[in-house]
């Protein structure tokens, strides 16, 4: 067996001196100490690579330490992290060898062994994790050290579990990282599962992303320049650095865009930083880059971007424009300082009181625990991924200036039921920016939103199409489970309503589709199953409502729409969905869409349609 001793040494000496200087004597002989208990418990263990299992921990440590730059008490936990899973220590020798702060941390990671899962190991295992986010944020950053870890040596696995692993990675713990405002850790998370799921797909890309490097390095570097000597005679110092968007964030924006990647726009972003001072406001030093860059350079209208004073969700500030480079092509810049490129490093461990940050996480543990309250929720993840699945957010405003964050790709629904659960259920329309709009569009970064209610509008069945929230596709699926099941379904030829002379067909009695008698699509059924046909009825319901269309053929006069449409709504108090009318030759076509309860209440319309002067036939459409 080949002697690793050095190696190990090696890699604990790095960790060693990387937080030297950071942590007191007496963490460091903690984190020593723990050490040496975490390579006697691993001893005889070795990873599939053949490497002795202590590498791992150490490398988890070192993520800890120096990729999220935690305290002393998280780096023990990860040093510790697989001895009460995998060893013959228990979290008693945890506790009392490192106290109660290492053993809680220890505990949250440790997965807990059942003779039988809730769901699956996998899910139960997130809930877990996710639980534990409820009482420190910490043990989570160390789990996604730990995650990031096994990806970056995930290639000795067997290709299923390198399937099962990056499956889970880019579906969970990257947009996890996301939400935490981890930038780096997921976005290395999502390439290496793209490297392991789609290696050609990957290869590609990153080799043409290497070629593109190669090719415009020169160029990009005399850009970079020439900006830092723009700002530098203005007496501002500044650093630049090129920084380019990995393969997996190219191969989604392939993707939703439908092109190649020489079509790819913004592969690649220029980031100003600027020194952290407090002469002057980290705002105000960024619109004064902002004004001396386009003072030298053309700006593309529209592509000033804000970010410092509506941070995104996760914590995400900057500033970004985008300017005409020498090529007659527009280049993307990031103005940032030094505390904000930290926070986009670091996410939540930066800042353990970021305003955004700490609402979010609020938010998200008010939300777990009514998810987690339905032990049975076979789609307990995936309710849980739609709080941090999304890419970018917005914040948009509310008529007195209060700001909410939604995910990108949000619709005034969401909104409504992020304000209120009964500002949703009850939504009739949206004013955006002062513009009418349904309450199904989509908004933007900015938008003021106002919300139309109506007591009579209720939930429908296809707002869940139209929503990207947690929040509100939860109201939406908990208010349609309540309403009755039908068990049957209605003839698409006949539309048959409740009152008519219905009978059904079907080879199982209990889930039968309703015809009339006289629908010729039953009849031609009957002929040749006629053991299917089976006695029923379709009965009138008050909270039921039956779309019909009707056509309306008059002699046009003046007064005949308004006619029309007081007879529908005042005298009949029906809603119409749409109408439309043509006139040809003095004779005039209306067809008007509404929904009625029943065939006794349809003919009822049809007859008082009847009674306008000039009107001389109604009839229903499609039948």
């Amino acid at each position: 067996m080949k002697d690793y001793s050095t190696m190990i040494r090696e890699n604990v000496e790095e960790l060693y001196e990387s937080i030297e200087g950071t942590v007191s004597d007496i963490d460091m002989a903690r984190i020593k100490d723990a050490f040496e208990l975490a390579m006697e418990a691993h001893k005889d263990q070795y990873r599939k690579s053949g490497l002795p299992y202590i590498i791992h921990p150490i490398a988890v440590a070192q993520i800890v330490a120096k990729e999220l730059e935690l305290g002393p008490n998280p780096i023990i936990a990860a040093l510790l992290h697989d001895v009460v899973e995998d060893t013959q220590y228990t979290l008693e020798d945890v506790h009392e060898r490192y106290g109660d702060d290492v053993a809680l941390l220890v505990d949250i990671v440790t997965k807990k062994k059942k003779e039988k899962y809730s769901h699956s190991k996998q899910v139960d295992n997130f809930r877990q994790l996710l639980e534990s986010m409820q009482f420190d944020v910490r043990a989570v950053l160390i789990k996604l050290a730990d995650r990031l870890h096994n990806m970056r040596t995930l290639e000795s696995m067997r290709p299923d579990k390198q399937m099962k692993i990056a499956g889970e990675t880019d579906y969970f713990y990257a947009p996890l990282a996301n939400r935490l405002g981890l930038y780096h850790v997921k976005s290395e998370l999502e390439t290496l599962s793209f490297r392991f799921r789609c290696p050609r797909e990957f290869s590609e890309i990153d080799e043409l992303l290497t070629a593109e490097k190669a090719r415009d390095k020169e160029y990009l570097e005399d850009m970079a320049s020439q900006i830092g000597k723009v700002l530098d005679e203005e007496g501002i110092h500044v650093r630049t650095q090129v920084r380019y968007r990995m393969p997996y964030s190219i191969w989604r924006k392939m993707r939703t865009k439908g092109c190649d990647f020489e079509h790819i726009s913004d592969k690649h972003y220029i980031r100003i930083i600027f020194p952290n001072t407090t002469e002057i406001s980290e705002k105000n030093m960024s619109l004064k880059i902002y004004s001396v860059l386009t003072d030298h350079f053309k700006e593309r209208p529209g592509s000033f971007s804000n970010y410092i004073d509506t941070p995104k969700e996760n914590g995400y500030e900057s500033l970004h424009i985008k300017i005409l480079n020498s090529k007659g092509t527009w280049e993307e810049i990031h103005i940032a300082s030094e505390r904000m490129v930290r926070k986009s490093r670091l996410g939540c461990a930066a800042e353990q009181t970021s305003e955004n940050l700490m609402m979010w996480l609020e938010n998200f543990r008010n939300v777990l625990k009514k998810v987690a309250e339905d032990s049975t929720n076979p789609n307990f993840i995936d309710d849980v991924r739609l709080l941090f699945e999304y890419n970018d957010d917005i914040m948009v405003f509310t008529p007195t200036g209060e700001n909410i964050v939604l995910p990108k790709g949000a619709t005034a629904l969401d909104y409504a039921f992020q304000i209120h659960g009964e500002i949703g259920e009850h939504a009739m329309y949206a004013r955006i920016n002062g513009k009418l709009s349904s309450v199904k569009t989509v908004l933007h970064r900015g938008d003021c939103i106002e919300i139309g209610l109506g007591k009579e509008v209720q939930i429908k069945a296809d707002w869940i199409g139209h929503m990207v929230t947690y929040k509100a596709k939860k109201a939406v699926k908990s208010y349609l489970a309540k309403q009755p099941k039908l068990d049957f379904t209605r003839c698409s030829c006949c539309n048959p309503l409740p009152g008519d002379e219905v009978i059904g067909y079907g080879e199982d009695p209990k889930h039968l589709t309703l015809h009339k008698r006289d629908c010729h699509e039953l009849i031609r059924l009957a002929s040749q199953h006629g053991n299917h046909i089976h006695e029923a009825d379709l009965r009138e319901d008050p909270d039921t409502l039956y779309p019909v269309k009707l056509i309306v053929r008059a002699v046009d006069r003046y007064h005949l729409l308004s006619d029309l449409i007081d007879c529908i709504t005042e005298k009949l108090k029906l809603s119409m969905t749409s109408l439309s009318t043509e006139t040809s030759d003095n004779i005039g076509t209306c067809t008007i869409d509404f929904c009625i309860h029943s065939a006794a209440e349809l003919r009822f319309v049809i007859n008082s349609i009847k009674e306008i002067e000039g009107v001389d036939e109604v009839s229903r459409a499609g039948i």
